[in-house]
Formats: structure tokens, sequence, C-alpha cells
């Protein structure tokens, strides 16, 4: 493949005005008036939303929320330039390397991608999935997080007496795409309609609860010394906390930002409830590719 390595990175508002004046016309289509109808249910569904559910989005703030589904809906193309900035951005931050590399080659797989294309993994998130981990490692607050998390992604210890090895890494990349999707879903289900509102933006909101999530993810994993087994599980738990709770996941990375004393990683996160299952011992979740993102009603949580 060829090599992008020699354009400097960018940055995640410039590579956000690109989208704001690019012809998204098509993906605009994909992500139109009849999947938010789909999120919002039909009949009885529909109206017990509308009376007891969350607020809608202001109107003045609806623009931003369909660039944000266009681009959930946009592919990675190799014939645009800022698309492969991006994606060289991305690369150079989580390993602190100068250098660029190839746009195909195992590379990737080590980042936590599934194969030699970063761009099949992201048919279900599109370049916003692509976007949230250029904002997660650009950010210089959330930048030593991302690679933190990076680096307990390639971890491997031995247990202390036992002759099995402990492998707490997984597919960085994909566990990004995943809650991605998960960002996804709660914006079109109207979850994020309150704090959107609050704060007068969505993409920034997105990107909040995006790295909110993973840093939840993180802590639990790291201390629940959770490994690949586990991922199912943890992933829909994740996506029952962000749409239930996700003032209380922003306020959580608040603090991790704001280093507090609960902010450090130190503390270990509450066991996630018990109610919601548990993986069974041994048992292997797979990551099966990412497919066309779905619009799912509550309840019918689906992992990728």
């Amino acid at each position: 493949g060829t090599s992008a390595g020699a354009a400097p990175p960018i940055s995640f508002n410039e590579a956000l005005q690109y989208f704001q004046t690019a012809d998204l016309s098509e993906c605009r289509v994909r992500a139109g008036p009849r999947a938010l109808a789909l999120s919002r249910g039909q009949g009885l569904a529909a109206l017990v939303r509308f009376l007891f559910g969350p607020p809608r989005l202001q109107p003045q703030l609806q623009g931003e929320r369909e660039l944000a589904l266009a681009m959930a809906q946009c592919g990675l193309d190799d014939n645009e330039r800022v698309h492969m900035r991006i994606l060289q951005t991305v690369y150079k931050k989580l390993t602190r390397s100068r250098l660029g590399c190839p746009r195909y080659g195992t590379h990737w797989e080590e980042l936590g991608f599934q194969g030699a294309d970063p761009g099949t993994d992201l048919r279900g998130t599109g370049m916003l999935g692509l976007m949230q981990m250029l904002y997660f490692v650009m950010d210089p607050q959330t930048l030593p997080l991302a690679q933190e998390i990076f680096r307990l992604s390639q971890h491997e210890t031995q247990a202390p007496a036992m002759t099995l090895l402990l492998l707490q890494n997984f597919p960085f990349c994909i566990m990004s795409v995943n809650i991605t999707r998960i960002v996804i879903q709660a914006l079109r289900e109207e979850r994020l309609s309150r704090e959107c509102n609050r704060r007068q933006q969505v993409i920034a909101v997105l990107n909040d609860l995006y790295a909110a999530a993973f840093l939840r993810l993180y802590r639990i994993w790291k201390w629940q010394h959770k490994t690949i087994a586990d991922s199912g599980f943890l992933l829909k738990e994740l996506e029952l906390s962000t749409k239930k709770k996700p003032k209380q996941l922003l306020k959580s990375l608040e603090a991790y930002v704001n280093r507090s004393p609960t902010a450090d990683g130190l503390q270990q996160p509450s066991p996630p409830s018990a109610s919601t299952g548990s993986s069974r011992a041994g048992e292997e979740i797979r990551f099966t590719g990412v497919c066309d993102l779905q619009v799912e009603l509550e309840g019918e949580a689906r992992l990728i």
C-alpha cells in the first residue's frame, strides 16, 4: 500500500471543518428521517416515549446532529487526503511514532483493528468512529488516558501461583468502534438531548461521552482483571450506562480531567450490577467484524 506518513498531523477541529464543508448528501440520505423515526419506535411505544421519554433536541442543534449521523454513514476513502491524515494521526499518536505507515498492512492489527484494512471495521460507525479516535488522541486532556488504555490493551501478565497466562489485552480500535456505536445509538434515541440542550453542543457532547465510556471500561477492565472473554458483557453493561446514566459518566470524566482524588485511576469502580448477567467462565467472546449500523429499540442490545 501507499504511505501518507509525510502528511502533517491533523487536529480534530481542522478535520471537523472539512466535514462541515464536504458534500455528504448521500450520507445524509442514509442517516435521514426514517432512521430517526425507527429509533423513536412506532405506535404506543412512540407515544410513551413522547410523553415520558427524554426531551427533544432543540431545533438549532438539529443541523449538528445531522452532521454527526452523516459522518457515521461516511466510509473511509483512500482518495480523500483528510481521511488519510486522520488515520495517520491516530497511528502516530498511539504508537508515539514520528513516521507514518502504509495504508494497508498488519500494523493496523497491532493497533486493534481486525485486519490489514481499518476501513473494514469502520463500516458500522463510518468516519465518526475514526474522528472520535482522533479527538481522543489529539485533546491534551484525554491523550494520557488514550495512551494508558492503549498500553493496557497490549498488556499481559503472569498470574501468581497459576500456570495459565492472564491476558488483559484487547483490540483497542475495535473496542473504540464499539463505544462509538453505543454513543451513536444514544444520540439516535435522544438520550443525550438534555445534555446537548444544556451545553448547546452535540458533537462535543458525543466526544466527551465517548471518552467517559472508555474511561469507565478501562477502570473496570484494569481493577477487576477482565479479559477478552468478558468483553461482550462489559460492552452491554456500558451500553446501558451510556443510555441510562450519561450525566454520571460525564461527571466521572470531568473528575478525571480535573485530577480529583477519584480521577487518578487508583479508586476501583463499583462492579456492574449482577442483574445484567455475567459472562461464563472460559467463554470466548469474538469480535466479529463491524456490520452496518442498525437502529434498535431499547432493550435489544447488540454487540459488534
